[in-house]
């Protein structure tokens, strides 16, 4: 083969070229072939992630939800019974009385501190001590005149203790007087009873009990000290 390469040169030439060629088409097929085997394994790996990331994504999602989820609030444990703290209108600066009773009932006891009779003790109240009464007056069953209310809730033993001295207030009350012993001071002796916070007597009674339910926060349940009562 040399020999005849010798004897014919330009078979030399076309030798190498042909050599050249098929260095150069190997070469082409190897560079080729390694980007496919490597599109192969990298969609056999993006396969593979996928569904792991879906399921992943799942995960999170189901972690999100569950810390989403806020805590149930039970609602607070109000009491069977119940004291009312009422204002309403009437004829001059309002009356100030209290509702109070078992939550599953309507009928309700009504206590408060007035003059008795008609306006002529109510005037001469402003000047000396006159005569009480210390049950329901007239407006104070009707909504329709309520100015302010702040009801608060008690257990059944602290009710027990709550209602018998509102009933010894009732009897122990004869007198009224405008400046001292008037109907807002006749609460204020059951709040103080109740633990509450009371304000100053003087106030109007829409003020009062506005009054009150600031002083003591709004609180909706109250619960005696021991030994109370």
């Amino acid at each position: 083969m040399v020999g005849v390469i010798r004897k014919y040169p330009g078979l030399k030439l076309l030798a190498k070229a042909a050599m050249l060629a098929a260095f150069v088409g190997l070469g082409s097929g190897i560079s080729s072939a390694q980007p496919l085997t490597a599109r192969t394994d990298q969609q056999r790996r993006d396969a593979l992630p996928s569904s792991a990331m879906k399921h992943a994504e799942s995960m999170a999602a189901a972690t999100s939800a569950t810390s989403d989820v806020k805590p149930v609030r039970r609602a607070a444990v109000t009491g069977p019974y119940y004291v009312d703290f009422r204002a309403r209108t009437a004829a001059t600066y309002g009356h100030a009385f209290v509702w109070y009773g078992k939550t599953s009932e309507k009928q309700v006891e009504v206590a408060g501190l007035a003059p008795a009779g008609d306006e002529i003790p109510y005037l001469l109240g402003h000047l000396i001590f006159v005569p009480s009464e210390t049950g329901a007056s007239y407006g104070d069953l009707d909504e329709q005149y309520l100015t302010a209310s702040y009801r608060v809730y008690l257990n059944e033993a602290d009710a027990k203790k709550v209602f018998a001295h509102i009933k010894h207030l009732q009897d122990t009350s004869p007198l009224w007087n405008a400046a001292t012993i008037n109907c807002t001071a006749f609460l204020g002796r059951i709040a103080t009873f109740m633990g509450l916070n009371a304000p100053f007597h003087l106030l109007k009674p829409e003020e009062y009990v506005n009054k009150l339910r600031e002083l003591n926060g709004g609180r909706k349940t109250v619960q005696l000290e021991p030994g109370r009562g």
